[in-house]
Formats: C-alpha cells, sequence, structure tokens
C-alpha cells in the first residue's frame, strides 16, 4: 500500500512530471507563502504575499477539481468519497477568502480568518498527500502519472486565481465557467489597485457576466 507522498523521493513518485511531484510541489509553496505572512509586519509585501498564496491556492484547486479528481474518481474504488472531502474544503476554503477579500487589511475579523483559511489549506494539503494521493499512486502507473501531470499543469496555468462562489465544483460546469472567470481574475491580477474601486468591479464585472452568459448558453445548446 503507497505510504504519504510528502516523504517519497521524486523518482517514487514517477518523475519530476508526474502529477504527484507537482503537487507536492506546490504545496510546498503554499507552505512557504503562508510562512511568509505570518514573518512580516502589515504593509503592501504582507498584502503582496497573500495575494500570491490566494492566486496560487485557486489555480492549484481548480486544476485539481478539472483534471485531478475525475482521474481519481475513475481510478479509485472509494475515489468519489475521497474527493468530495476534499473538494468540501475547497469550498470552505473558497468562502473564507471570499470574506477576506471584502475585508481592510489589518482589521482583527480578517486576520481571523487568515488564520483559519491558513490552518484550512494545510488540513487539505495533509488530506491530498496522505489519503488521496497515495490512492492515486497505487491505481496509476508513472507514465498514466506523467500524463495526468501534464494536463493538470495546462489547466492550472490557465485557471481563475480568486474565488467565486457560486461556480460548480466539478466537470463541466467548472470547466467552461473557468474560461472567462479566468480572464476576468487576470484582468484584475494585472490591474492591481486599479480594481479595487467600484468602476473597476463594475467594467470587469460586466465583462464577465457578459462571458458567463455566452458559456452557459453554450452548455445549454449542448444538452439540447
Amino acid at each position: 500500500m503507497a505510504t504519504t507522498i510528502e516523504t517519497q523521493s521524486v523518482d517514487q513518485m514517477g518523475g519530476p512530471g508526474s502529477v504527484l511531484a507537482r503537487q507536492r510541489r506546490d504545496h510546498a509553496e503554499m507552505d512557504r507563502l503562508m510562512d511568509r505572512y505570518r514573518a512580516l509586519e502589515d504593509g503592501t509585501e504582507r498584502e503582496r504575499v497573500l495575494k500570491q498564496v490566494v492566486q496560487l491556492v485557486f489555480s492549484h484547486a481548480f486544476a485539481e477539481e478539472t483534471v485531478l479528481w475525475p482521474a481519481v474518481r475513475r481510478a479509485v474504488a472509494d475515489g468519489e468519497e475521497l474527493t468530495s472531502r476534499v473538494e468540501e474544503e475547497h469550498q470552505e476554503i473558497n468562502d473564507l477568502v471570499t470574506d477576506i477579500e471584502r475585508l481592510e487589511p489589518g482589521t482583527a475579523e480578517r486576520e481571523e480568518k487568515v488564520t483559519q483559511v491558513f490552518a484550512l489549506i494545510r488540513q487539505d494539503i495533509r488530506d491530498e498527500e496522505d489519503l488521496v494521493l497515495p490512492r492515486l499512486q497505487e491505481a496509476l502507473d508513472a507514465a498514466r502519472l506523467r500524463r495526468l501531470g501534464a494536463a493538470w499543469e495546462t489547466v492550472r496555468r490557465s485557471a481563475p486565481t480568486h474565488p467565486h462562489p457560486g461556480v460548480p465544483r466539478r466537470p463541466p460546469g467548472n470547466a467552461v465557467l473557468g474560461v472567462p472567470l479566468s480572464l476576468y481574475d487576470r484582468l484584475r491580477d494585472g490591474l492591481g489597485l486599479g480594481v479595487s474601486g467600484p468602476w473597476g468591479r463594475r467594467i470587469l464585472s460586466g465583462l464577465v457576466g457578459l462571458l458567463v452568459s455566452g458559456a452557459v448558453a453554450a452548455i445549454v445548446r449542448k444538452r439540447r
């Protein structure tokens, strides 16, 4: 029986291109950034690091939900139960970060929610590395893990980078809506403070609304 991937070598996980190795690298970077946030005093640099945490967590989770968890459900006998647990954690993280992004930096309420979300992210990492990914490792050979890793990386690089509470956690809904939401998020990230005011939010919300409407219409046409 496969053990946690936390202590495995890269070769044991199927090589650097394996989805297991890619997941663990992202997890390590999340840990590093969260520690960095805690080590900094309030200010611009601390907010920049928090933004990096959010961008990495949400692009990573979107790739999991679009590519990785469907593979787990297909290959692992109790994959539905395992992925449902992680999806619930993802939804909690989504809700907490949505609240964080609405609150003023430096407030006690916001810092409490940051503490909560960091703890939840770390719990999610342990559930994935100790429970879900070892089961996938048992089911797939190294070549298939590398192919899955390539697909996962492709999705991650173009995934949304912020929470979207109403978006489904599973394909096809998340995959179709991911395109306009990724555009929205990357415009927001690129413009930085320019979208924090009401006019920036209205402009981008109007844009993503049009794109989402088109995506939903495409889903309806396909089902007909």
